[in-house]
């Protein structure tokens, strides 16, 4: 028995909407996205379990301590301000314009990360190249 096929009716999709509505998204999220331009920096940390004591401890340096409040001293001497323009210039009569000299920053661990920034660039600004940070030997684990 042979059965009769019947024809096939052609489709057809017309594209050109489609095209239209997709090019209007398109345009909608390059309008509306906003591209932020991120970097990202690996930093692996130095660990404090062991520690080499400077070899100059005789010399002279200078001693930038920061505390859990944001205040700021250089050689035990507390600045009535908590800024860049202070430390500098803090900086600049204890140091007597040696640039050599070496600077210890010692900042607690609960301070800002901003102010040891501004210790490190007040540093920077005046060319002192000997930097020291300064930290407490971890306690092993049992």
């Amino acid at each position: 028995m042979k059965f009769r096929r019947k024809p096939r009716e052609t489709v057809d999709i017309n594209l050109a909407s489609l095209i239209d509505v997709v090019f209007i998204l398109l345009l909608f999220f390059v309008v509306t996205t906003t591209f932020t331009r991120e970097t990202q920096l690996r930093v692996d940390l130095p660990q404090a379990v062991s520690g080499a004591p400077s070899d100059d401890q005789n010399a002279k340096q200078l001693d930038v301590a920061i505390s859990a409040d944001g205040v700021f001293s250089v050689n035990n001497q507390i600045l009535p301000k908590n800024d860049l323009a202070t430390l500098m210039e803090a900086l600049q009569k204890e140091s007597e314009g040696d640039t050599t000299l070496a600077l210890s920053i010692s900042a607690d661990g609960k301070a800002r990360h901003q102010d040891v920034i501004t210790a490190m660039d007040a540093a920077g600004k005046l060319g002192f190249s000997h930097l020291r940070m300064t930290t407490v030997e971890a306690q092993a684990a049992p």
